[in-house]
């Protein structure tokens, strides 16, 4: 696996994939890259003219590429419903559960949800159940979902799920990281008891630059905190590119196992895909299924049976 490069993803030729969050960095470049090896791409956008901004830019950089642009908010359940009801009856081969949101002001979503744990989790959460029987019409799918480093910095607070008590923007954004490897863990779990050809996993870019990194300083207009964090992001972080490596291996390589974890190399924070530390918790049934059974509770959806 050393040096494994975009070069290496396997032909896509006949698989249809699922990217939330294509219109920009790490979901741009997935996207781009899974349409240059041969599959048909979904991009999944809150922004539509962002997302035929970016489907355009992919169809110039690979002429013949395979691309629908979909309207998709995953900080609106019914907008996450309409894209599933709208989804075409075929089935699914790939779902890149992507598209995020780092360290903001506390807000909330259509839905009432904090918006870092709605959309970090609960919108993926929902969407992944709405899209499973189109995952399990079709052998070897995988669910990919792109957690962070980040996630270290705490656990779901199962007393306080949305921070209505107390909230800390960059705690909040390690929960909702957390449960992207608990619902990771969760759903291979499940798959693996039912006997489904299902592949559950999980991937982080290390430092990458993305937007993400000022939104949080944007929103507030704190121009000092954003300047910073560009700042670091040219010294220190890696490309998109670079950072979406991980995923597209979690994504397409052989013999990725149902619950992994992969990310830089080097130091868990750039380089070639590698498998990745995990904290132990995020391994541990009792709080994945507790976030499970919240989560379908907040959501209203219920994963069919496997």
């Amino acid at each position: 696996m050393a040096g494994w490069t975009a070069a290496d993803i396997p032909d896509q030729s006949g698989r249809t994939a699922v990217v939330t969050g294509a219109n920009s960095g790490l979901g741009y470049c997935t996207a781009r890259e899974l349409a240059r090896h041969g599959a048909r791409v979904v991009l999944g956008c809150r922004d539509q003219a962002r997302g035929r901004t970016a489907l355009d830019r992919i169809r110039a950089e690979v002429p013949d590429a395979d691309l629908v642009l979909a309207p998709l908010d995953l900080a609106d359940l019914a907008s996450i419903r309409s894209f599933a009801e709208e989804y075409p009856p075929d089935g699914l081969d790939l779902l890149v559960n992507n598209a995020g949101v780092m360290a903001l002001p506390r807000r909330t979503t259509a839905d009432g949800f904090e918006t870092q744990f709605g959309v970090n989790h609960l919108g993926h959460f929902a969407l992944t159940g709405l899209l499973l029987p189109k995952l399990l019409a079709r052998p070897g799918a995988r669910v990919v979902s792109v957690s962070s480093g980040l996630h270290v910095l705490g656990n779901p607070d199962f007393g306080d799920l949305n921070s209505e008590r107390a909230y800390h923007r960059w705690l909040a954004y390690g929960r909702s990281k957390s449960a992207n490897l608990l619902f990771t863990h969760e759903l291979a779990r499940r798959a693996e008891a039912a006997g489904a050809d299902l592949v559950a996993t999980a991937a982080h870019p290390g430092y990458a630059s993305t937007n993400l990194t000022t939104a949080g300083a944007r929103m507030e207009g704190r121009r000092t905190r954003e300047r910073l964090a560009a700042l670091g992001d040219r010294l220190f972080a890696q490309s998109p590119d670079a950072g979406a490596l991980p995923t597209l291996y979690a994504a397409t390589a052989a013999g990725v196992r149902p619950n992994s974890f992969h990310g830089p190399r080097f130091l868990s924070w750039r380089g070639s895909p590698a498998p990745s530390w995990r904290a132990r918790r995020t391994r541990d049934d009792k709080p994945a299924e507790l976030l499970w059974s919240a989560s379908e509770q907040l959501t209203k959806v219920r994963f069919p049976e496997f």
